[in-house]
């Protein structure tokens, strides 16, 4: 059952900003809702107001140009990411990875920025857009700011984002435009389901990141790799940011052996047309 609070739904971001700073500390965004309802539904959460921000329209759209990149409003659902003919073409790690988020009625309702906010270490998009080396754009009245998504994250369901904040905006950079890619996700069952583990590796003529999901308390992410970093130097990367551990869905062991199997498996697809250097 659902305690009592307040709904607000302001129009612009102005509306939005003044909502927040008047509100601090005891409100919540809403966009898709598909975390935030059920978390209220639990008892996880108890929000004093609830701030709807479908009707903004600055909060939406999805635009790519070839020198700043791709951007992807607050407001833009799961599927519309994955079947956007940008993505597609000139990131199509990122269109797989959103393409894999619940079933087909969530991807329809939830929004990758809320996918983003929820900081789960298993989030699928966070792990390919660490690895496309996305930043986030955090917005207020006091102006906005840019995070890297790579240090956005501060623990489980943690964020940057201030009590006055909101996340308006995700950006991919062009230099990442066309990146060669591979990303696997471990289930426990067939079909939509968390990830046990999942590793998303991007790779371009210059540098190779290695992004990996349930292996930290947060999505994790490689250094930037030579774009011809041996198989050996991209394994020991990984193994110095993933530190998985035993819980009721995997144990910590079966975890490394996975997450090394697939680094393996995706490196040498990826160097496949050249030979895999070990």
């Amino acid at each position: 059952m659902l305690q009592d609070f307040g709904y607000l739904a302001p129009k612009s971001l102005t509306e939005l900003y003044a909502v927040l700073k008047k509100n601090s500390g005891k409100a919540i965004i809403l966009a898709g809702g598909t975390d935030v309802i059920v978390n209220m539904h639990n008892g996880c959460v108890a929000p004093a107001t609830l701030v709807d921000i479908k009707k903004i329209a600055e909060l939406g759209g999805i635009k790519y140009n070839s020198k700043t990149g791709l951007s992807i409003g607050a407001t833009v659902t799961c599927v519309e990411v994955a079947e956007n003919k940008d993505v597609i073409k000139h990131y199509p790690l990122l269109a797989k990875a959103v393409g894999e988020i619940g079933s087909p009625q969530l991807r329809n309702r939830a929004t990758v920025a809320g996918n983003v906010c929820t900081a789960s270490p298993c989030a699928d998009s966070s792990c390919a857009l660490m690895a496309l080396g996305a930043s986030v754009e955090l917005s207020s009245a006091d102006g906005v700011r840019a995070v890297a998504l790579k240090d956005f994250f501060l623990g489980p369901k943690k964020t940057q984002i201030k009590p006055h904040e909101v996340l308006t905006r995700i950006t991919v950079p062009a230099d990442m435009t066309g990146a060669a890619y591979g990303m696997n996700k471990l289930k426990r069952i067939k079909g939509h389901d968390i990830a046990l583990v999942s590793v998303a590796i991007a790779k371009t003529e210059k540098i190779m990141r290695v992004a990996v999901g349930s292996a930290a308390p947060t999505p994790v992410v490689t250094k930037d790799l030579a774009a011809n970093a041996t198989l050996k130097e991209t394994l020991s990367a990984v193994s110095a940011v993933a530190k998985p551990i035993d819980d009721v869905r995997a144990s910590k062991d079966y975890r490394e052996f996975m997450i090394s199997n697939y680094v393996e498996q995706i490196y040498t697809e990826l160097f496949n047309a050249k030979g895999c250097k070990k």
